[in-house]
Order: C-alpha cells, then sequence, then structure tokens
C-alpha cells in the first residue's frame, strides 16, 4: 500500500495550452488596464472557471532564468543573466522533459530562448529572437499565424506561445505607452480564440486547461531584471471547464511562488514532478477532486521535497519541514486505514482536512528551507579567484611611490622571484591542498574541473605574485627613504582636496558592505562631487585673494597661469577656444579686463557646475527608495509633452555641436553637424520626437536608415582621429597632432552617445561637456593640479554621470533598446557593444576626457599620461577588490541575489572597460615609454 503513494496517478487533463505574456505584470491583467484593455480575459476572471493567482518570480527577473524557475521549480543563479545572452541547453530534469519521455506531443511558437534550453524535445517549433526589442509586431504575427492551423489538429499534448511583443514596448517607451493597450487587447483577442476552441473540442473523459502567465513583469521604466514589485509580481490564470464557476465577491488574487507552476503541471499531466522543484502544488486547481486524491497529490510532493532535502542538507532529520511532512504522512496512513474500511462519516472528511493542512504546511516549509539552501557556492574556487584579485591590488599599491615619480615607472619584475626557493616550495605547497580539497570536495567545484596544467599555472601565478609582494616590501625596508620620491605629490602637509579624495575613497569602500548603501549609491557619489565642488571653490578663494594678501607675487603667478592657458590653446588647439586668444595683442586694459573676467567666471565655476548637478539629479529618480517618484524625465517622455521634448533635444544637439566642434579640423565639423541632424531625424522617425513641420500622427518607423546614416559620420570622425594619433606614434612626435586625433576621437564617442541616449538623456551629455570645459579652463589649469588628482576627479565625475543617466546598481536600468539602434535583426556582437558603451557612457566620456586633458600636459609633466592611467587603475582596483571580499562573507545575506549579485555583475563590467582604456592610455604613452628609455 505503502508504494502507491508514490506511484505517479493520471492526468487531469487532456490538452494544455501555455500562453507566456513577456513582461506581462499583474496589474496589466488585474488593474485598471485589464478592465479596459482585456475585457474576455476579465469576464474569466470574475465570473468564470478559472483560478488567478499573482505568482512572485525570483531576481534576475530576465527571460532565460524565469523559464528555467517555470519548468523546473527551481531557483536559477545570478550567472544566468549572462547566460541568457546565448541560452544552452538545460540539462537540469525539467517539465519539457518529463513530457516527452511520456511520449507527449508538444509544440512551440516564440522566444527561440525555448528552443536553445529544449533542443530536440518538440515535435514542431518556429522560433523567433527575443533580442530585437525594436519590432512590436512581426514578433507576435510570427506566433499567431500558427494558432488556427494547429488548433484544429489533434496531434499534440502540449502547446507552448511565448509572445514577446509587450515586452519589447516596455523597452522601448515603459509601462504607461500609449502602445501598451492596444498590444493587451491583441493578447485578450488570442486568449478569447484559443479558450474557445479548447471548449470546443473538449471530450466528457478529460478537460482541457489554459494557462496564462508571465515570465517577469516590467519596472516603471519599462526595463526588468531588478527586485521591484513591478518586476517580480506576474498573473497566473489557469482557465478550464474543470474550474467551478465563479461566484459571490470579486476576491484579490492570492500569492503563489513562480516555481510553483511546474509542479502543479506535473500533476496536471501525470508526470513526475521535477528532481529539483522547491515549489509547491497549488491547490486549488486540484481542489475538485476527491479527498483522496487530493491528499495523494500533495504527498507526492512532499515526497519529493523531502528527498530533495536529503540530498543537500546532512541534518535533514532535524528540518522542521521534514519533521511535519513526516507527521503528515503518519496521520495520512491513519486516514487510509479509516477510507479502507468503508468510513465515510463527517469524521473521515474532517480528518482529511486536518491531514491536508498538515500537508501544506510541511509543503510550505520544506520549501522555503530549499529555496535558502539551493545556493550551493563553490568556496574553493571563490576563495582562489580573490587571492589573485588581492594580490594584484597589492602590488599596485606597493608600487604606488615608482608608478607616480617622474619616469612614470611601473615594472612587476617576475623573474628574481620565479627563480627563489620560496617560489618553489609556495608551489609545491599550494599543488598539495589543491589535491587534498579536490580528493575530498563532496559537490562540483570549476576549479577543480579544470586540467591539472591550468590548476598548475593558476598555482604558478599565485606563488610569483606573492614571491613579488614579499620582494617589493623588502626593497621598501632596505631604503631608509622611500626610492624615487615625486616632488610634485608629496608635499609636507596635505591639501584639502587630498584629504577630501583619500576619505571619500575610504568611505566609499566602506559603503559597499551595507545593501542600502549599495541601493543608493548613487547619493554617495552625488554627495561626493557637491563636496569637491565646494572644496575647489575654497581652493579658488584661497589661490586668488588670501594668497594674494601674504604673497605680493601671488597676482602675478595667477596671470601667468590665465596668459599659459592662452598660449597652450594657441599652440596646441587645447580646450579654450581660439577666440579667447586673438585679444592677447590688445591694449593692456581690455587684457587686465579678461583676465580679471576670467578670474571671477574661475571663483563662479564650482558654483555652476553645482547648479547643473542639481538639475542633472531632477532628470532621473534612480536607486530604490525614490525610484517611483516622478521625476523630469517621466515628464518630458509623456505623448502630451513631446513638443516640450522635441524642443530641449534640439537645443541640446546644437549645444554639444558648440561644445565640441571647437577642436576638430573642419570636415569634422561637418560631419558632426549632419551627424548630429540625424540623430533627431532618428528619434523624430521612430516618434520620439517631431518636426516643427510635422504631424503628431504621421506613422513611426525602426529609423534604420536614419541611425545607419549616423553610424557612418561615427566611423568617419573616429578613423579621422585615429589617423592622426598614428601619424602622431610613427611619423612624427608632434603633440599638437596626438592632441587633435585624440579630440576627434573623443567627437565621436560623443556623436555616438548622442545617437544611442534617449531625447530625454541628452542634456546629460550637454552638461557632461559643459562641465568638462570650465573644469579645464577655470580650475585645473589655473590651480595646477597634478595628474593624480586630476585624475581622481574625472573618475569621481564619471561615476557621478553614470548614474546622472539613469543607471543603478540593479539590471533594470539597462537600456536594451540602445543595443539594436540601426539593426534590421539580433546581431549578438554589435548589440553588447552598443548596450554596454550607452550604459557607460558617462565613465567612457570622463576617462578619454581624462587622456585628451593629460595629452596636452605633457609640456609640464612628461609622466602626465602614466600617472593618469596608474591612478586610474587603482582607483577601480581598490572598490572592486574589497568588494569581491565583502560578498564572498555575505554571500548567505538576505539580499545576496536581490542587491549584491547585479551590483558585482556591473563592478565586473566595468572593470572590463577599464582594463581596455588603460591599454589605450598605454598606446598613447608609448612616446614617453621612448624618451624614458633613450
Amino acid at each position: 500500500m505503502v508504494s502507491n503513494w508514490t506511484k505517479i496517478p493520471p492526468p487531469l487533463f487532456k490538452k494544455v495550452v501555455i500562453v507566456l505574456i513577456d513582461a506581462l505584470r499583474d496589474d496589466f491583467v488585474f488593474g485598471s488596464k485589464g478592465k479596459q484593455f482585456m475585457p474576455y480575459t476579465t469576464q474569466v476572471v470574475e465570473k468564470g472557471t478559472s483560478y488567478s493567482f499573482i505568482a512572485e518570480a525570483k531576481p534576475p527577473t530576465v527571460t532565460m532564468p524565469r523559464i528555467k524557475a517555470l519548468m523546473t521549480g527551481s531557483i536559477p543563479g545570478f550567472i544566468d543573466v549572462i547566460v541568457n545572452l546565448n541560452s544552452p541547453a538545460l540539462l537540469d530534469d525539467n517539465l519539457i522533459w518529463q513530457a516527452k519521455t511520456a511520449g507527449k506531443r508538444i509544440i512551440f511558437y516564440g522566444d527561440d530562448t525555448w528552443v536553445k534550453l529544449f533542443p530536440k524535445h518538440f515535435v514542431e517549433y518556429d522560433g523567433t529572437t527575443s533580442f530585437f526589442v525594436s519590432d512590436f509586431t512581426e514578433v507576435d504575427d510570427n506566433v499567431t499565424r500558427h494558432l488556427d492551423r494547429v488548433l484544429k489538429r489533434e496531434d499534440w499534448d502540449l502547446l507552448i506561445l511565448h509572445y514577446l511583443g509587450l515586452d519589447h514596448i516596455g523597452h522601448m517607451t515603459g509601462p504607461n505607452s500609449p502602445l501598451v493597450g492596444p498590444k493587451l487587447h491583441e493578447m485578450d483577442n488570442i486568449l478569447k480564440k484559443i479558450h474557445i476552441s479548447l471548449l470546443s473540442k473538449e471530450e466528457a473523459s478529460l478537460p482541457n486547461l489554459l494557462v496564462v502567465c508571465g515570465d517577469h513583469g516590467m519596472s516603471e521604466t519599462g526595463s526588468h531584471g531588478g527586485s521591484s514589485d513591478g518586476e517580480v509580481h506576474t498573473p497566473l490564470l489557469f482557465i478550464s471547464s474543470a474550474f467551478e464557476k465563479r461566484s459571490g465577491p470579486l476576491t484579490q488574487p492570492g500569492f503563489v511562488q513562480q516555481t510553483d507552476l511546474a509542479s502543479t503541471l506535473a500533476v496536471g499531466l501525470g508526470l513526475p514532478i521535477s528532481r529539483n522543484s522547491v515549489g509547491n502544488l497549488i491547490l486549488p486547481v486540484v481542489g475538485g477532486k476527491t479527498m483522496r486524491e487530493q491528499l495523494r497529490f500533495v504527498h507526492l510532493n512532499g515526497f519529493q521535497l523531502s528527498r530533495l532535502l536529503q540530498e543537500n542538507t546532512p541534518a535533514y532529520e532535524k528540518d522542521p519541514g521534514y519533521e511535519h511532512f513526516k507527521i503528515a504522512e503518519k496521520y495520512h496512513g491513519n486516514w487510509i486505514k479509516l477510507y479502507l474500511e468503508g468510513n465515510n462519516s463527517e469524521i473521515l472528511l474532517n480528518l482529511g482536512k486536518k491531514v491536508l493542512k498538515q500537508y501544506l504546511e510541511a509543503l510550505k516549509t520544506l520549501s522555503s528551507s530549499l529555496s535558502k539552501q539551493v545556493a550551493q557556492y563553490d568556496v574553493y574556487s571563490m576563495m582562489v579567484g580573490t587571492v589573485i584579485i588581492m594580490e594584484v591590488l597589492l602590488l599596485l599599491l606597493l608600487s604606488l611611490p615608482k608608478a607616480l615619480s617622474s619616469q612614470a615607472e611601473f615594472e612587476v619584475s617576475l623573474s628574481p622571484p620565479v627563480f627563489s626557493l620560496l617560489f618553489y616550495l609556495m608551489c609545491l605547497m599550494l599543488c598539495a591542498v589543491h589535491v587534498i580539497v579536490c580528493t575530498s570536495a563532496e559537490s562540483l567545484c570549476y576549479f577543480c574541473s579544470m586540467s591539472w596544467l591550468t590548476a598548475v599555472g593558476v598555482m604558478m601565478l599565485i606563488s610569483a605574485l606573492m614571491c613579488s609582494i614579499l620582494s617589493a616590501i623588502a626593497k621598501i625596508f632596505e631604503n631608509s627613504r622611500p626610492p624615487l620620491k615625486n616632488p610634485v605629490v608629496s608635499s609636507s602637509s596635505w591639501s584639502e582636496v587630498d584629504v577630501l579624495i583619500l576619505a571619500g575613497t575610504i568611505g566609499h569602500v566602506l559603503s559597499l558592505g551595507a545593501s542600502s548603501f549599495i541601493e543608493e549609491e548613487h547619493q554617495t557619489w552625488y554627495f561626493l562631487i557637491n563636496t569637491l565642488c565646494l572644496v575647489l571653490c575654497q581652493e579658488l578663494c584661497r589661490n586668488n585673494f588670501l594668497l594674494k594678501e601674504c604673497d605680493p607675487q601671488h597676482s602675478t603667478t595667477v596671470k601667468q597661469n590665465f596668459d599659459t592657458i592662452g598660449k597652450a590653446s594657441e599652440c596646441k588647439n587645447i580646450d579654450i577656444p581660439a577666440a579667447c586668444n586673438s585679444k592677447l595683442g590688445q591694449a593692456t586694459s581690455s587684457t587686465e579686463f579678461i583676465k580679471g573676467s576670467d578670474k571671477w567666471m574661475s571663483l563662479a565655476s564650482p558654483w555652476i557646475i553645482l547648479i547643473c548637478c542639481r538639475l542633472l539629479r531632477s532628470l532621473n529618480q534612480t536607486g530604490v527608495q525614490w525610484a517611483h517618484r516622478p521625476d523630469f524625465g517621466h515628464w518630458l517622455t509623456s505623448s502630451e509633452h513631446k513638443s516640450e521634448l522635441s524642443f530641449l533635444a534640439a537645443v541640446s544637439l546644437l549645444m554639444i555641436f558648440f561644445l565640441v566642434q571647437r577642436r576638430c579640423s573642419l570636415v569634422s565639423k561637418i560631419a558632426m553637424a549632419l551627424g548630429l541632424l540625424g540623430v533627431y531625424s532618428y528619434r523624430a522617425a521612430i516618434g520620439n520626437v517631431i518636426f516643427p513641420w510635422q504631424h503628431a500622427s504621421k506613422d513611426i518607423s525602426k529609423g534604420i536608415t536614419e541611425a545607419r546614416f549616423v553610424y557612418v559620420f561615427v566611423l568617419g570622425i573616429v578613423f579621422t582621429g585615429t589617423k592622426d594619433l598614428l601619424k602622431s606614434q610613427v611619423i612624427s612626435a608632434d603633440s599638437s597632432v596626438k592632441s587633435t586625433g585624440l579630440w576627434e576621437v573623443y567627437s565621436g564617442l560623443v556623436l555616438l552617445a548622442a545617437l544611442l541616449f534617449r531625447p530625454h538623456n541628452l542634456p546629460v551629455l550637454v552638461f557632461c561637456l559643459l562641465i568638462q570645459t570650465m573644469m579645464t579652463k577655470y580650475i585645473w589649469r589655473p590651480l595646477k593640479f597634478d595628474a593624480a588628482q586630476i585624475t581622481i576627479m574625472h573618475y569621481w565625475f564619471g561615476q557621478a554621470f553614470f548614474y546622472f543617466q539613469g543607471n543603478s546598481n540593479g539590471i533594470a536600468t539597462v537600456d536594451v533598446s540602445a543595443g539594436f539602434v540601426g539593426l534590421e535583426s539580433y546581431v549578438e556582437i554589435p548589440a553588447i557593444f552598443l548596450t554596454v558603451f550607452a550604459t557607460y557612457a558617462g565613465p567612457l566620456l570622463w576617462a578619454i576626457h581624462l587622456l585628451c586633458y593629460l595629452s596636452s600636459e605633457v609640456s609640464r609633466n612628461s609622466a602626465a599620461v602614466g600617472h593618469g592611467c596608474f591612478c586610474y587603475a587603482l582607483m577601480r582596483s581598490i572598490p572592486v577588490a574589497i568588494y569581491i571580499v565583502l560578498v564572498t562573507g555575505l554571500r548567505y545575506h538576505l539580499f545576496i541575489w536581490s542587491v549584491f549579485s547585479p551590483k558585482l555583475l556591473y563592478e565586473g563590467v566595468h572593470v572590463f572597460i577599464t582594463a581596455a582604456i588603460c591599454l589605450f592610455f598605454t598606446a598613447m604613452d608609448q612616446n614617453h615609454s621612448h624618451k624614458v628609455q633613450d
């Protein structure tokens, strides 16, 4: 009798249709939009034979991990965010595999992620790419065109439809777009067609089932990936004639977990529950069956969960969920005895309800325990990676004196340590530890799965780095004073800027240990750059007033500083317009007036920058706590204010041209002007903005021609700059040619950013250029900051502008639509490049501007570019290394998946970008390297 408890029961439904509407939020069905645009679905929910729930998805809320959760009942790892770009075949036990093994015939139409996850599982399929987000209609028409034919056929058991149009509309225009309503109405008509067809083909033996769900929702900006309510709450509808017709007052849908669907469908189709499922059976779906059948279903679910617990927890017998399950199982046995004795009294029914309640409590506790333990960390591999990162960071810190010296030397000599006895002893010790760990490890370890040759190479790298660190420390102690002390950066006392830089860096690193500070990291950077502006204001006042009273020669020094700027801009074509130099030969009174106006402009610059930053903060609300509040960006993007947005975009593009063109060649100026005109034309073509003569009702397009028109000018400007750079590196060492080439590469990247930024974000680009111009002319050069200080200021402003764009440490703020500007279909490498560039445009533009500035300062400090490269790498390495250690220690934190993991992903991508920037810095510093060698 006991063995029959775990025998798979017969199916409850003949045919099952799963309609997955990508990015379907719960309020799109249960809210006002559902009543307005989905009348048939609303009627079925309120008065039909259906059960409705709100399914809660776990982050990351992107498509591939959510499909895995729906079909396996397990909780995917955060690495699936990256794997989502090119999904491999799913090897875990899942509903699709079980259905195919049982002889079920499965048909699929829609997102080709399913085809990649379940290859050779479908008897018929037609996949469409999910990443081409500018396609709203064809991607759904490609699914719907099969419906009429397949619904008439009888040669299938499971039909899966995955509609992508709603998700694409969200990415491009947001959840409040006027395009959302018609798309919901289209989905409503499709659901009506399927439901009526299923009802017309039902037989007396078994009913059919229609399941409507979403893989995830969307945020208020239309994206997804994070853990906000709009992203994690999706509707889940079960519609079948087997259910009782709803009556009485309408109640709010109950909450279930998204992983519960796999267990429920397995029972409904008469299949085994997936081995690694942590989901619970949704009882109302089987509530119409007899008490004996209901108890059998929940026992099957409990048996599967308890077995999974035994496999993952050594002390599983002490788990509260397991204890509850065993108690419920015991009462279930008593109930079976009474049932077999033919007892049909009220006592048997009440006892059955009691046993059912105990089972449900046990299932809930077991599922909760398994969900917490589902993250099995590969601690050994994590420790190896952390050790390497910390060793590299320590080497950077120990190399600080030499790297900031007048020669800008940064050499890590590995040959002496490699030939030392200590190196070989460390290699032997680490290899021995590796053998012990890998032979005793119970779970799969990534590092242990590597080939022995690779593992020994990693051990040798760790040993060499450790020996180099010990060698560097020994050299420091051998010398009585630090070698190659830098007279520029070292002084008897620290300035306020130095103190702020040190305190800000330490404070930011420490804040990474708190989830709230990570969620609201933008506030940290806003505070730091505001404080920096105030400190710069104090520095300017001291140089212009206080030091003038103490030192009569100071006024002459300040004048010389501005004279230097004028001369440099004349001979090297730097950040000052040539118009400023045309008055140098005029009368003395006129010259003094210009210098006086420059002084007051210099004093006003920090305050103007503060005003710009305050305006930018009002443009995009980001983070978590205040992201829901309305901002100026939301106001601009609403359909009622398209004229205002168009005017702002046009003015912004004109300002961008004015701020960038002053250092470009004539050909690049023309290309920039035409490119910016193309940017506006592209936005007008896709319906974001309008021309004065254009009617608002004009049909929108994908703007492919206009975007490609801009790409031609971007490539042309970058090619012109690259030609000048190669000329300066190979043919002549003329710094003016090099400076012009760098600026033209920078101008090309600005044009690309203007194309990829949404129209309401163009002021971010304008203020970026404006602040860079003001700080170059009125702050950095007059105060003669060294390369290290200027690098850190660039880094801080780059980080702040990352958040001014509307980014956050949540994946939901990534603007995926930027990756498809000008593309007719999904092409992986260009799409990834454009998305990454659009996301990190702020830090990238500030880093390239830093190189432009430092290259123009070679006459004052020949090692400026080398100093900048080292400081930039160090400023990126410190927070990343410390954060990796913190995340490793906090891996069991409650918010590890929703807060810490997305931040780690952002940091990882940022490190790759920084590495590329440092390589560019190094290439541009080759002339200095040759001079040092000579």
